[in-house]
């Protein structure tokens, strides 16, 4: 399997949607520049993030799929003969909407999408108000440069989504991301914070053998610090590539995805999974379990 390079394009988003876009698409040209074959934008990476209010105006942002964004990162695509992964606040019918990722193989075709599965809703994050949560179930998409599975931001904390995309053949995970710190927070609470959000993933990537993707926004919008720290990890875990805390980056790095292969042989965790054993884990939680007799 030939080294496939990848593009990270973290940034910070003004007020204005068609600005941001074009901001965007200016850097997935220069990504292609770099050498990336798989770009990634950041979550809803057209709009500030919107989901720290309650607001029905917000509405109005969501376009359908197929629709003119992606029909623009299609052309885009095949001009550059890249893979653009993106993040659209969908309008699938009236009164129904999704955080979905959509993916353009590098003839621009429109491969699918994936609508987000875990739907956080707290402070600074009310996201349940917007979105109905995915129905499509996991994807992983079959590009030009390999397998590809997408997730977002909150599925990030959950092992089952990781290990699912995994099971289902993709080479490498992406995470399009929108999270922060509340300005008020104290530096402490924030690195510990940062530190558990890029750990888990990294663990995501060790259980799982493939490489990981994680792409954030950076800046601060309604009282949120967005703390940008765009990476990507090996299969091993180990940051083969980090971005800026608080600027915007575009993050180029050669994965190469045949290390799946190495990893999955020396540390077989697929092999000695014991898939018979796990029906438990479908449980919401699992009250006072009966204990075996002395």
């Amino acid at each position: 399997m030939p080294p496939v390079s990848v593009g990270l394009i973290q940034m910070s988003c003004g007020p204005d949607p068609e600005k941001n876009f074009l901001k965007a698409t200016g850097k997935i040209r220069e990504a292609a520049a770099m050498g990336a074959q798989i770009i990634c934008t950041q979550e809803l990476f057209s709009s500030r993030y919107f989901c720290h209010i309650e607001d029905y105006e917000n509405f109005y942002l969501a376009e359908p799929i197929p629709g003119p964004s992606t029909a623009t990162l299609g052309e885009l695509a095949a001009s550059l003969q890249v893979v653009i992964i993106a993040s659209i606040f969908e309008k699938r019918a009236q009164g129904l909407y999704h955080n979905t990722v959509v993916v353009l193989d590098a003839d621009g075709k429109l491969l699918g999408k994936y609508r987000k599965m875990h739907i956080p809703d707290d402070p600074g994050y009310y996201e349940k108000f917007y979105f109905t949560p995915g129905d499509q179930g996991y994807r992983v998409f079959d590009t030009r440069y390999g397998k590809v599975g997408t997730l977002i931001c909150w599925d990030q904390w959950f092992p089952e989504a990781a290990r699912i995309t995994s099971l289902m053949g993709a080479g490498l995970i992406c995470y399009p991301t929108a999270i922060g710190w509340a300005r008020e927070q104290d530096p402490s609470t924030n690195e510990e914070q940062f530190q558990a959000w890029q750990t888990i993933q990294q663990g995501h990537a060790i259980a799982n053998g493939v490489h990981i993707l994680a792409v954030n926004r950076v800046g601060e919008e309604a009282g949120m610090k967005f703390w940008g720290g765009s990476f990507i990890a090996g299969p091993f875990g180990k940051l083969l590539g980090e971005a800026s805390r608080d600027q915007e980056e575009i993050l180029v790095r050669k994965l190469d995805l045949g290390l799946t292969e190495h990893y999955r042989m020396h540390w077989p965790f697929l092999r000695d999974r014991r898939n018979d054993s796990y029906d438990p884990i479908r449980e919401r939680f699992i009250d006072s379990p009966v204990q075996d007799a002395e």
